[in-house]
């Protein structure tokens, strides 16, 4: 009987072991196929006017002051654009490391903007080759007064753009996006603008420096009509990052002066080739 309890616990334990060393093996095996996510591939939020697929992180807030100056090639007239400067200021919590979500105001059109950043998928090393992540704005056009027009809605007042950001780290310099975008307004003028507006972008950033990069991003319009002449352009803007620690400061050069992206995308009325331009800044302040 001793022999046979002997026998019995030597055989448990030598398959206790056993059992361990498998699972040792399973949760080796299991960790060697966790890929490890790219770092950063945009150090601000947005690339100039354009969202970057960078997030908040889960638990930090954002206070963003954004401004732009009037047209810069009206020169002393209204002194290089400072009489006629357009400001942002807003918020942007971190809800969870994939979700974030904003709130601001600008003096364009005493518009409100509320806004929600979310991610589908990280650019992995050795491994899932993008970052994919999802952006939707809703603005809110206060100006409008009923006294103007007697039969205005609220519904009216609002203009909405759906994004996808598709981002690559191609080095530890150089990043690209491509961004479809879609545009649609309740309230717009046909002789001017669509209701709906389609739009692919692209952006890049270049890392000169530890703390310094220049970005660059283009928006081509995909859905105008072919007869249809508007007004507007496609945004081009180009700009310079500057990391501060606890923020990050952005000096912009574009063809929009608005900052909300219904506008940049549908109103930009400036003209690299010798029409209007606007000097700016985005400044990020983490907490």
């Amino acid at each position: 009987m001793k022999n046979f309890l002997s026998f019995v616990l030597v055989f448990f334990t030598v398959g206790f072991a056993a059992a361990q060393d498998d699972l040792l093996n399973q949760l080796n095996a299991e960790k060697s196929n966790v890929k490890d996510v790219e770092t950063t591939a945009f150090k601000g939020l947005q690339i100039c006017n354009m969202q970057s697929t960078k997030l908040a992180a889960k638990g930090e807030w954002y206070m963003v002051v954004s401004h732009r100056f009037g047209d810069l090639t009206h020169g002393f007239d209204n002194f290089f654009g400072l009489d006629n400067a357009l400001t942002k200021i807003g918020g942007i919590y971190g809800v969870t490391n994939w979700l974030s979500l904003g709130a601001s105001r600008q003096t364009y059109n005493k518009t409100y903007e509320l806004t929600a950043k979310y991610k589908f998928a990280n650019q992995e090393v050795d491994g899932f080759p993008v970052a994919i992540v999802g952006y939707n704005t809703m603005d809110i056009n206060s100006a409008l007064k009923t006294a103007q027009y007697p039969y205005l809605k609220f519904n009216d007042r609002m203009a909405f753009t759906t994004q996808l950001l598709v981002s690559r780290k191609f080095s530890k310099s150089l990043t690209v996006e491509l961004a479809p975008i879609y545009v649609h307004k309740n309230l717009y003028d046909p002789a001017l603008e669509q209701k709906n507006l389609f739009l692919i972008g692209a952006g890049a950033r270049y890392k000169i420096a530890k703390r310094l990069s220049v970005n660059l991003e283009y928006a081509a319009r995909a859905s105008m009509p072919e007869n249809f002449v508007s007004p507007y352009h496609n945004p081009l803007s180009v700009g310079l990052d500057i990391e501060t620690g606890g923020h990050v400061f952005q000096l912009v050069f574009s063809n929009s002066q608005p900052m909300n992206d219904v506008a940049v995308f549908s109103n930009a009325s400036g003209n690299w080739n010798g029409g209007s331009l606007y000097f700016g800044f985005n400044m990020y302040r983490v907490f």
